[in-house]
């Protein structure tokens, strides 16, 4: 071997002998403690973010609970439009109702001239109320029944010792209802006890 080959070896030996002692030096050193400072600017941030991520999950929440009542209004609505659109159309049909009704009542039925004339009535007023039947329509004939304020409207009472008091003595006009909801309340005279009288 050369003596230029042994001074070129030499020289990279000598190059990289200290490159390989401070590397072992920088492997070997501990690190350096973090600066509290840095490290309590890091806890702030992520108390932020999770104090940020609890406020969106809160809203979330509430959206999607305000989403729901939304709907179920909105079915709802949907359900009352439905059960109560032939509303005013059936109103309508009442004084029909009430006048063919009356027309029976005024009839003499034993009334030769009269008989088939009062049969076509009655058939008419019962397929009319079949008819409205079918769309929730209901009559309401409480004769005999427990006054009810809600569906009875009280044009008088009288003292009866036939009923019990607060019952429903006679029927003036039928009451209707549609799917529940009163469309027009039975117009009656409610009995009520005989009076006590205290004179001696």
């Amino acid at each position: 071997m050369s003596s230029k080959q042994h001074q070129v070896e030499a020289e990279q030996s000598a190059e990289q002998e200290p490159l390989t002692v401070e590397t072992e030096a920088t492997a070997n050193a501990e690190p350096s403690p973090p600066d509290a400072a840095y490290v309590a600017e890091l806890e702030q941030k992520l108390a932020d973010a999770e104090a940020h991520v609890q406020t969106e999950k809160e809203n979330a929440l509430r959206a999607l609970a305000e989403m729901e009542n939304i709907r179920r209004r909105a079915a709802q609505d949907v359900e009352k439009a439905q059960k109560f659109a032939l509303e005013k159309f059936a109103g309508e049909l009442l004084p029909v109702i009430d006048s063919l009704e009356r027309a029976l009542e005024h009839t003499d039925k034993e009334n030769d001239a009269f008989k088939a004339v009062c049969e076509g009535v009655e058939l008419t007023l019962k397929s009319l109320l079949s008819t409205v039947e079918k769309f929730g329509v209901v009559q309401i004939n409480p004769q005999g029944e427990p006054f009810d304020p809600n569906k009875h409207q009280a044009m008088s009472m009288i003292e009866s010792s036939e009923v019990a008091p607060n019952s429903v003595l006679a029927v003036m006009m039928k009451g209707y209802e549609l799917n529940g909801r009163v469309l027009r309340p039975a117009m009656v005279m409610v009995a009520k006890g005989p009076s006590i009288d205290t004179q001696a």
